[in-house]
């Protein structure tokens, strides 16, 4: 399987490819590194949104995981950058209830370019993320993306 690392100011991520699709980002750097089209794309695609230059991503994306657990991620591809839903909204959405989105959220394979970052608790409480540095990762790229927004003009 395909694999490229970059540097994020979040520290190393690994991207990888199957079946001309992403699949999976993980946090750390990979053993292999192969530089298809699809991988720099991703590459450039992530780059441009630690720069602020882009808060929605235009890749193939092919998540393993049940059909419910697709389903949800599907959903989170939903909320809009800069904006949050909580677990029970989000699990409203699909006819479900939040512990079982909020199991899904963390088995997201593909954090950021699925943003499972954007859930949050009933209190608006950012409750646990899976990655990086937990919740300060969480934070880090909620702020991210309202910054971004708001140098682009489209968040006030």
């Amino acid at each position: 399987m395909p694999q490229l690392s970059l540097l994020s100011p979040l520290g190393a991520l690994t991207l990888s490819e199957e079946d001309g699709t992403i699949v999976a980002l993980d946090w750390g750097r990979g053993r292999d590194q192969t530089e298809t089209p699809l991988l720099l794309a991703a590459r450039d695609q992530l780059q441009d949104y630690f720069d602020g230059q882009r808060v929605v991503f235009d890749l193939p994306l092919a998540p393993h995981g049940s059909a419910f657990q697709r389903k949800v991620w599907e959903a989170l591809r939903g909320i809009p950058a800069g904006e949050t839903r909580s677990y029970a909204a989000l699990a409203a959405s699909i006819g479900s209830v939040a512990r079982a989105v909020g199991q899904a959220n963390g088995a997201n394979p593909i954090p950021i370019i699925i943003p499972c970052h954007r859930v949050v608790g009933a209190n608006g409480a950012l409750g646990g993320y899976s990655g990086g540095e937990g919740s300060a990762t969480k934070r880090y790229l909620l702020d991210l993306e309202r910054r971004s927004l708001r140098q682009q003009g489209t968040l006030l």
